[in-house]
């Protein structure tokens, strides 16, 4: 493009000039904080608020059905399948609300603070006016860091937005917990709950339908509190 040749570093260099006024330590994080805010708003809100939708119908579908509630899985008191499953749905809205408590402080970049948040080599004003366009191009309202030194060398907004993670995973492996037992059977279980049949159960059990999606579920929760962990 500018006469240069391909894959040559003159007249434009990687490191001289296309990286003029960055460094890896306050790029990268501010990276990874746009980088997950997108896949929140664009992924995992979408997804959360389909599931409560979804979890809401099925609360008014099934609400003049009565059944018996158990505590420690015993006999204990009546209620409506559609009162268990509005519960569902308020642990869902609680999760979606506490992911984005956390969102505040993902919002904060550090750019501009280059190799330790001094800010040397790069340009006065860089770090805000990065943020501003930042900003603009994606509709999330990301700010500056109030302190560069902080936001270079720590990532407590991670470990902050993934806690929320974690809470969102214990709910849900309570709630696929709870419709895997309910639809246990077909025969000597409780079979409260007819499970879709994604794919054959047995070739010598006939009606057993394992559930599979729940399964799932839990696997990927197990892993997401693993995480947390390790954060």
């Amino acid at each position: 493009m500018l006469g240069g040749q391909l894959g040559s570093k003159y007249p434009v260099h990687p490191n001289d000039h296309v990286n003029m006024g960055q460094s890896t330590n306050d790029t990268y994080p501010s990276a990874m904080n746009i980088a997950l805010a997108l896949e929140i708003r664009d992924r995992l809100f979408p997804a959360l608020e389909n599931l409560q939708k979804s979890l809401e119908t099925k609360s008014k579908e099934f609400k003049d059905i009565v059944k018996i509630g158990r505590t420690h899985t015993q006999d204990a008191v009546p209620l409506t399948l559609g009162q268990e499953f509005s519960g569902y749905v308020q642990q869902i809205k609680n999760a979606i609300e506490r992911i984005r408590l956390t969102l505040p402080h993902l919002y904060e970049l550090p750019i501009g603070g280059t190799a330790v948040g001094t800010g040397l080599t790069a340009h006065k004003g860089l770090g805000p006016k990065t943020v501003k366009i930042v900003a603009e191009l994606t509709g999330i309202p990301f700010t500056h860091s109030p302190n560069l030194f902080e936001g270079i060398a720590n990532h407590d907004s991670f470990v902050e937005v993934h806690g929320a993670f974690n809470a969102l995973a214990a709910s849900l492996f309570k709630i696929s917990n709870d419709i895997r037992f309910l639809g246990s059977g077909p025969r000597c279980g409780l079979g409260e709950l007819t499970l879709p049949q994604n794919e054959p159960g047995s070739s010598i059990m006939p009606g057993k339908v394992n559930p599979t999606q729940c399964d799932a579920l839990t696997m990927v929760c197990a892993q997401v509190m693993s995480n947390q962990n390790d954060l």
